[in-house]
């Protein structure tokens, strides 16, 4: 396809909501839909109202019937699923911190991270660290700010570094871990062989990336698909293939999946958590909301995780 250059103007608020009375949506009030479109902007909505267009979505015509409220509906409960995702992913961030420093501490000490013979691979591992490095001298932990003014180490113990680092770095310091017994019980832990639970760690960091940036989740395809565990140590999805109505693909890289990962998780750090019950109430509150859309099959509920 040859790539053209972009002409389209720049429109005002007025000339935004002109466009999309004439392309066919519903406005039902206009004073809301101006202060909508100036405070939170035309494209960032556009990513609501896309599925209420018509066939060829190139034209931007919408269907029959489509309205400003529905879209905007849709964002807020993008918003608040995205929030209740945040504050899951916090317990279970806090988990594998947790398990990562008191296994690796108790067999190679409190510096183990900082050792390249640990590591797969030297190149990423001095990388890694690098980026710690920068964490370190950024953090104004109180705690960091004592160890520095007692010791001369260049970098404290694990137990307090992985406490202030981002989740992206623990998660490559786990990935580059050699194939050693401790790599293995960390997983293990969580139920799952290390190859997936590394999947799944990656997976969890982009998606944390993705709420944290306010970015649309409700309908998003993952580009981070997370693995499927053949023999997982605790009860998760029977029906973990669930192919596409269209593509025939494993619908692992949508919404429900993700959800499912982390009420896996939770299950096991945090029995008596109450993520399953806010999803629930989230979702009988927003009754225009598709959960196919989201991924979720039509024998969900059928699930032992979700029952």
């Amino acid at each position: 396809m040859t790539r053209v250059p972009y002409t389209k103007p720049a429109l005002s608020y007025a000339d935004q909501l002109q466009q999309l009375k004439k392309r066919g949506l519903i406005i039902e009030n206009d004073s809301k839909a101006l202060h909508l479109l100036e405070n939170v902007s035309y494209y960032r909505l556009s990513g609501y109202w896309y599925s209420m267009l018509a066939e060829p979505k190139t034209s931007h015509n919408f269907k029959r019937g489509s309205t400003f409220n529905n879209a905007f509906g849709l964002y807020c409960f993008d918003k608040e699923l995205r929030k209740l995702i945040l504050g899951e992913l916090e317990k279970i961030e806090i988990a594998i911190r947790a398990k990562m420093i008191y296994v690796l501490s108790q067999s190679h000490g409190p510096f183990w991270y900082t050792n390249p013979a640990l590591f797969s691979n030297k190149i990423k591992h001095g990388k890694t660290i690098s980026k710690i490095g920068q964490e370190y001298n950024r953090s104004d932990e109180k705690f960091i700010a004592d160890f520095k003014n007692k010791y001369n180490d260049p970098l404290p113990p694990s137990w307090m570094m992985l406490e202030t680092i981002s989740f992206g770095s623990l998660s490559k310091l786990y990935q580059n871990l050699a194939g050693t017994r401790e790599r293995r019980d960390i997983a293990h832990y969580f139920g799952l062989n290390d190859r997936t639970f590394e999947s799944w760690l990656h997976s969890i960091v982009y998606v944390r990336n993705v709420c944290a940036h306010h970015s649309r989740l409700w309908s998003r395809v993952m580009s981070i698909t997370p693995s499927i565990p053949s023999t997982p140590r605790f009860n998760f999805l029977k029906h973990t293939i669930i192919h596409h109505p269209t593509s025939g693909l494993p619908n692992n890289n949508r919404t429900y999946y993700l959800l499912s990962m982390l009420l896996y998780l939770l299950n096991i750090i945090h029995p008596k958590h109450t993520f399953k019950n806010k999803l629930f109430r989230l979702l009988k509150a927003n009754p225009i909301v598709e959960v196919t859309v989201l991924g979720f099959p039509t024998n969900w509920e059928t699930e032992t995780l979700w029952s």
